[in-house]
């Protein structure tokens, strides 16, 4: 990957993604760097960043997912890991109902965190 540049992702990858992000009332989707997350409220909780597929957990749930073979910390750039983050395995695409779960956990994980106060803005002077 190019400095500066992001992985796009496939049709493919995107229907995976769709497929994957729950359909209720709190959850939307966006665009993010030329691929998609998916909130629940302003928290995000899902992210497709090329081919891969991130959700978001706290710590027991990101240690029983990391002991999953294929599951791997998210490193949007390499040695930069996003903290609560971790990709799916590959593997799931061709199990669906495994990923759901861990989807549905991030999401739910996602719902509990408090929404982060609006910076603010900078005096303005003269």
């Amino acid at each position: 990957m190019e400095k500066g540049s992001f992985p796009k992702p496939t049709g493919d990858d995107v229907a995976w993604f769709d497929a994957l992000l729950p359909d209720r009332p709190g959850v939307s989707r966006r665009a993010m760097f030329g691929n998609v997350a998916g909130f629940a409220g302003d928290a995000m909780f899902l992210c497709l960043f090329g081919d891969r597929v991130a959700v978001r957990l706290d710590g027991p749930g990101r240690a029983e997912l990391l002991a999953q073979p294929g599951a791997e910390p998210f490193e949007p750039m390499p040695g930069r890991a996003m903290t609560e983050y971790v990709v799916l395995p590959q593997a799931w695409r061709d199990d669906p109902a495994q990923a759901r779960e861990w989807v549905e956990r991030s999401a739910a994980y996602a719902a509990t965190i408090p929404p982060r106060k609006p910076k603010k803005k900078p005096a303005r002077r003269g």
